[in-house]
């Protein structure tokens, strides 16, 4: 029987019809490597969803919403199983998106600077066109005062603008962090744990 062969990462794997297979819905390099870390061999998809919140909706219910609207946008086989994520960062109720620019970043880091914000992120896995599970995942992160020609430096690097709240903690912004309560691997996007566990349930396990 002849398998279908992926190579997501540079890791090649030949799947075989009738088992269950995982397909990526992100553009996000963070969550391909945060998956590819924990040992899964994956497509990836670029499902095309617009990213703003509905009148009245909450930063919890928006991301969870996403991550589905972003997983059922996906073309799968029915051997598929789709997963896909959204990440904000909220503070003080507000959510703090991706930077329009450097200028953006850098106010953005110095609202966050010296404080603790709340990291959210929706997930959602989808078979055959339906969603066999999601949830939220929440992270607060602290961060120590934040100099403006830090700020400035930073966002001229580049790191920042395609980042909810405009950083990275598995970048150079980790310096600025002092303390997360809660998954590390949700701050980069991607509850990592919880995933796991309702992949396993949908028949989708890490290579040996």
């Amino acid at each position: 029987m002849t398998g279908r062969c992926t190579v997501p990462l540079a890791t090649a794997s030949c799947e075989t019809p009738g088992v269950p297979h995982l397909i990526l819905a992100s553009s996000s390099p963070r969550r391909r490597l945060l998956l590819a870390a924990a040992g899964y061999v994956f497509d990836v998809a670029f499902p095309e969803v617009e990213e703003f919140a509905h009148p009245g909706e909450g930063p919890e219910r928006m991301v969870v919403r996403l991550a589905r609207a972003k997983a059922l946008a996906v073309r799968a086989g029915p051997d598929d199983v789709v997963l896909a994520a959204d990440t904000t960062v909220v503070l003080d109720g507000e959510m703090l998106g991706k930077p329009a620019d450097e200028a953006d970043a850098v106010e953005m880091l110095l609202s966050i600077s010296g404080r603790t914000h709340v990291v959210l992120t929706g997930w959602a896995t989808v078979a055959d066109g339906t969603v066999l599970e999601d949830g939220l995942e929440s992270s607060l992160v602290s961060v120590r005062p934040i100099e403006r020609e830090e700020a400035v430096a930073y966002a001229a690097s580049g790191e920042p603008l395609d980042k909810a709240g405009g950083y990275a903690l598995q970048g150079r912004a980790g310096a600025f962090v002092t303390g997360v309560a809660g998954p590390r691997s949700n701050v980069i996007g991607l509850p990592l744990s919880t995933i796991v566990g309702a992949l396993g349930r949908a028949g989708i396990v890490p290579s040996p």
